[in-house]
């Protein structure tokens, strides 16, 4: 049986940058295709957990379909899997398929029907490469180790991941980006067919010439591999939603736990092992240390504890998939192998990004997450007399345990009963009941049941306890498709507040009538916001056409008058439950019973209002503290204009800690012919009670209506220009030239 001949280094190479080049198309399409549902599918912050549950699933048929490809003879596995290619090749040049969206879409529902018609077979016909290459390098190599191949192929997911953000979406706009990768995939099909040319001619269909000589694995054996897989995988999504909600919503951050989740298969997967035996031996001590600090809730350190998140992340998705890879079967059962891991990595989308959604008002699946990598992450005693201390008979290993736990129990009844307080980065007594329980930990590392007692001792006595009370509070705390809302405060303290994520949505005061009707937070009347509310009467009369997009707690409600109609533009039931119906809340109440509000993307519901419908619009839907790029747009201005009257006025709300958004509505501005001014508002003594600082931007295409509000107030300044910068717009946004300095 001939085969082409082929340099034995030249045959590798050839391998490599085919699985390589397939890996970074593959992951370059993921946040290309989620940038151009934006305009469709509005900005849902959980949209990429979906989409990347949609790529887990098309992932696991990819992988499906290589174990099934593997019973044919290698000559037609090629021939087949070149056909595949060429049929997924009708769908180029990649793009959404052009459907017309309800305008209450939901992104659970959407996003799956939308990326799988759009993207469905490209993605499935790249994502079976990896295992199938592998299985013909070993065949056409004649028994070299294929497995380190996958080291190359996750190494050019992370490549494709990363190049994106940074290379691809601030260089090329959408057009672009779809027939760069476009061509990339007719390159990766001519590279497929010269690695079909090594393969060595078999005959036709004659499955015993593939099938698996070595003895099959056992179903405990398949169990563990797809365990071994799932947390990570569902740990790298629950890293993704935790840190953007309770640690800090950095822009960007959402690519670190995907690209260190991808690099960790490239050091478990490594020829070289010295990286991946490191990692993994310190892995226990890293849960331990860093598990506990990660969920005591303390905002105090938000990019340390972001940086330790990722560390501990990466640590754990290295030492469990070194454990898998330790465990790998023979080249003969590789495909095999993959699909046990792909249905792994699925199962711990489906946890992290649609049950847990649904079962937890918080982002409980992140400890219970790092509770299974302590029960899962091999183990060495770090002492060596701490394996005849944890062994013995099966009595005295139960004894020990036993103690173990009591000291565990003793040691969280000490943190419930002296907790510090709030302001407390960590208390006196926390700090010993972390040096007690790590002490615990750490001497029983190589013990397995008492190292997760101690793990969970220190999940739930450094801070789990307080999420699990404020979750047992009666509409505390409320989760949706869209984030995580926290009411703090009440008559108490006088005050109460609504938090999504870490960033404050709404602050009323408490007391009185009067206190209540309050505007609070960025909505003062000295805000750009509130000094264009009080103008509204002078500008537009008594019956002036009021929107809102955003509710929040309903402040902006409290500067609504007599005769004035008002509607506001909400993505989420649940805000409005929460501004309206919960009674924690009482702004609508007080100010604007049984407003109008629109639920569903404010884009999508602003195009189905009639023309010069509103007098003023006020724009202020951010989700946490990330930008919906989608609202921001030459084309959003775009609809802003057309609903709004020829002299009507649109503010624009643009605080945030981490981008300088002014560049953005500037150039909008200058491109959509809009009139601008800004307002930088800082709260002063003796002004309003729970006022916030706040950047506001007013336009209009009538400038009189911007002269008016300076004429009211002097703090009113002329909108910078910004010449150098390309506006926003539906097929171009980038965000790396506002990030602003960490401080």
């Amino acid at each position: 049986m001939a085969r082409i001949a082929v340099p034995a280094r030249f045959g590798r190479m050839l391998f490599v940058v085919t699985i390589l080049a397939g890996s970074f198309l593959l992951f370059l399409v993921q946040p290309m295709v989620a940038r151009m549902a934006l305009p469709r599918l509005g900005g849902a912050p959980a949209v990429w957990n979906s989409a990347m549950l949609v790529y887990q699933a098309l992932l696991l048929g990819g992988y499906a379909y290589a174990h099934w490809l593997g019973r044919v003879a290698p000559r037609w596995q090629a021939v087949i899997h070149l056909a595949v290619l060429v049929v997924a090749a009708l769908w180029l040049p990649i793009g959404l398929m052009a459907m017309q969206l309800p305008a209450d879409a939901q992104p659970a529902i959407w996003v799956p029907w939308l990326l799988g018609l759009s993207i469905g077979p490209l993605f499935f016909a790249i994502s079976a490469q990896a295992p199938l290459l592998q299985r013909w390098f070993s065949i056409s190599s004649e028994g070299q180790d294929p497995y380190a191949l996958y080291a190359a192929s996750n190494f050019g997911s992370f490549a494709g991941l990363i190049a994106y953000p940074l290379i691809v979406e601030p260089g090329l706009a959408l057009w672009g980006q779809r027939w760069l990768w476009s061509s990339g995939y007719i390159l990766v099909a001519l590279l497929v067919a010269a690695c079909a040319l090594t393969l060595r001619r078999a005959p036709v269909a004659v499955v015993a010439v593939t099938a698996p000589v070595s003895a099959p694995p056992s179903g405990r054996r398949v169990a563990h591999w797809i365990l071994l897989a799932l947390v990570p995988s569902g740990l790298m999504l629950a890293t993704s939603t935790y840190i953007t909600t309770d640690i800090v919503a950095m822009p960007l951050l959402w690519v670190l736990p995907l690209g260190l989740y991808l690099l960790s298969f490239t050091v478990a997967f490594s020829a070289r092992r010295g990286v991946a035996e490191l990692l993994t031996r310190l892995a226990p001590i890293v849960i331990l240390l860093f598990g506990g600090v990660l969920v005591t809730g303390n905002q105090g350190m938000p990019y340390l504890n972001a940086g330790l998140a990722l560390v501990l992340l990466f640590v754990v998705a290295v030492a469990l998939h070194t454990a898998m890879y330790e465990l790998r079967p023979a080249p003969d059962r590789l495909t095999g192998f993959y699909l046990a891991m792909s249905i792994g990595g699925a199962l711990g989308g489906v946890f992290a990004a649609l049950i847990a959604p649904l079962v937890f008002d918080w982002t409980y699946e992140y400890p219970i997450l790092v509770l299974a990598a302590g029960a899962l992450v091999p183990q060495n005693p770090l002492f060596r007399w701490v394996p005849a201390y944890w062994g013995g008979s099966a009595q005295q290993r139960r004894i020990v345990v036993l103690a173990t736990a009591l000291v565990v129990v003793l040691t969280i009844i000490l943190a419930l009963t002296f907790p510090g307080t709030a302001s407390e980065a960590i208390s006196p007594v926390q700090g010993v009941v972390f040096a007690v329980l790590v002490t615990v930990g750490v001497l029983a590392i190589g013990a397995r049941p008492a190292f997760v007692i101690a793990l969970l001792g220190a999940l739930i006595a450094l801070g789990g306890y307080r999420s699990i009370v404020l979750s047992m509070q009666h509409n505390a705390r409320t989760r949706s498709y869209f984030g995580i809302y926290t009411v703090l405060g009440g008559e108490a303290v006088g005050v109460r507040q609504l938090k999504h994520g870490t960033t404050v949505h709404g602050t009323q005061l408490l007391g009185s009538p009067e206190r209540e009707r309050t505007p609070t937070a960025y909505y003062v009347p000295l805000s750009g916001v509130g000094q264009a509310m009080l103008a509204v009467p002078a500008l537009y009369g008594d019956h002036a056409r009021i929107g809102v997009v955003g509710l929040g707690s309903g402040t902006l409600a409290c500067y609504a008058r007599p005769g004035q109609a008002w509607r506001f533009y909400e993505i989420d039931p649940a805000v409005v439950r929460i501004a309206r119906d919960t009674g924690q809340f009482t702004f609508l109440r007080r100010c604007l019973p049984n407003p109008r509000i629109e639920i569903g993307d404010a884009r999508l519901n602003l195009l189905a209002e009639p023309g010069a419908s509103l007098d003023l619009l006020t724009l202020d839907a951010f989700s946490s503290d990330s930008v919906p790029m989608h609202l921001m747009t030459r084309e959003a201005f775009a609809t802003y204009a057309r609903v709004l009257a020829p002299n009507g006025l649109l503010l624009v709300h643009i605080s945030n800690r981490f981008l300088d958004l002014e560049p953005v509505v500037s150039s909008a501005a200058a491109a959509g012919g809009w009139h601008a001014a800004r307002l930088m508002y800082f709260p002063q003594p003796g002004g309003t009670p729970g006022g916030t600082p706040s950047l506001w931007i007013a336009l209009s295409h009538d400038a009189s209506k911007i002269g008016a509000l300076g004429a009211r107030n002097a703090d009113w300044k002329p909108l910078p220009h910004y010449p150098g910068f390309t506006p926003w717009s539906d097929d171009y946004s980038t965000i790396l030239p506002l990030i602003k300095a960490l401080h």
